[in-house]
């Protein structure tokens, strides 16, 4: 029997979709949760910065708790603000259980971002956020061990004339430093702290 354009084109989807089904399975694999998992994470977190009452600070000083790091620079005019107060809101959201999960800003912006800086900016949204910054090297350092990127871009009506291209996602990871989920910018507060009471 011959088949139809119709019926090719049906055949196709099928096709299709099984391919889509079987690559989720791979990709969801590894993302699944961790919490009980002999999985090797994708990647740690591993800085070394000053924070923003001038200690110098490692993932070290936060073993045994979770961390949400999140890329930005004080003078973002909307992506970090935006991000920073969806954080604040999962903070309060935890209540008794926010002791376990200790939040991270890490500069960008190292020219600007001084622990002066970041000391009048990050208590803005909540003071159990910790602002990070250092050097530029310390900054690209950081950045290395991490999949973002970021760059600088002239802009004349900007503060000093630029502002900073950058990734917008919010990490998190274990009490070992290790990768755990990441959610995108525009996730909600009621989103992060949904998967976040699962994995605690």
């Amino acid at each position: 029997m011959q088949l139809t354009a119709i019926q090719k084109f049906l055949w196709v989807l099928v096709g299709i979709a099984g391919l889509t089904f079987v690559w989720g399975l791979l990709w969801m694999g590894p993302r699944s949760d961790q919490s009980g998992s002999s999985q090797d994470p994708a990647f740690s977190a591993a800085f070394e910065l000053t924070d923003h009452q001038g200690q110098i600070r490692s993932e070290e000083d936060f073993a045994g708790r979770w961390m949400l790091i999140f890329f930005g620079f004080a003078n973002c005019p909307d992506v970090c603000p935006t991000t920073l107060a969806e954080v604040a809101a999962v903070m309060d959201g935890l209540d008794g259980d926010a002791d376990k999960v200790q939040p991270i800003f890490i500069s960008i912006d190292p020219e600007r971002d001084t622990p002066q800086a970041l000391a009048e900016f990050v208590p803005l949204f909540d003071e159990r956020i910790i602002g990070l910054t250092g050097t530029p090297e310390q900054i690209a350092a950081t950045s290395d061990t991490f999949p973002i990127y970021f760059e600088r871009i002239d802009d004349a009506s900007a503060p000093d004339g630029y502002t900073m291209g950058h990734s917008s996602h919010l990490f998190l990871f274990d009490g070992q430093a290790g990768f755990v989920d990441s959610w995108p910018y525009g996730t909600t507060a009621e989103e992060i702290l949904t998967d976040l009471r699962k994995r605690m």
